[in-house]
């Protein structure tokens, strides 16, 4: 996963990936059949592992600022490492890999869907309790701020310091809540 999301999909090649996995090239191809599936699989244990620890900041029990905060903030801890992997690996590795593979299409699509469904699912609790009045649109809105996550994490992959990703976020949080 580490390799995919430093180096890119199609910069890591097969000797470094067999290299940091400490297998050889037989039981990669045993294990996952092929680079492809490989990445696959990595993305599967990014999105399972330290992207849902993120995402489950959506659900912690606070105030839907505190919540959306707590998303952002942890989104930006897992992207804008100062040193090694920035980015996300689906927002900026899988979708640069996804051109004209549609596989890798059909995966972006649904790991993106996910996501926003997540935030869609948070903003209904909000709109129950009151916190957004009962016309808010939640799956625009959670289009919109999934827009802005994804904007964050590529604008980590540039390295972007963490602070300004911080302002950035906060700020679309406000502009989301100030309309509402």
């Amino acid at each position: 996963m580490r390799i995919f999301w430093l180096q890119g999909y199609e910069a890591a090649s097969i000797d470094t990936l067999i290299r940091g996995m400490g297998m050889s090239r037989a039981s990669l191809y045993h294990t996952f059949g092929d680079k492809e599936r490989l990445f696959l699989a990595a993305v599967r244990v990014y999105a399972e592992g330290p992207f849902a620890a993120v995402v489950a900041q959506l659900h912690s029990g606070g105030s839907l600022h505190d919540d959306l905060m707590g998303f952002f903030t942890g989104l930006i801890g897992l992207t804008a490492q100062p040193q090694g992997a920035r980015g996300c690996l689906v927002s900026c590795v899988l979708a640069d890999a996804a051109g004209e593979n549609e596989e890798f299409r059909k995966e972006l699509a649904q790991r993106l869907a996910e996501i926003e469904q997540q935030i869609a699912c948070r903003l209904e609790l909000a709109v129950a309790d009151g916190d957004l009045p009962s016309n808010a649109s939640t799956k625009d809105l959670a289009a919109v701020i999934a827009s802005v996550a994804r904007g964050l994490t590529v604008a980590a992959r540039a390295a972007k310091p963490a602070d300004d990703l911080g302002t950035m976020a906060r700020t679309a949080i406000d502009l989301v809540l100030a309309r509402h």
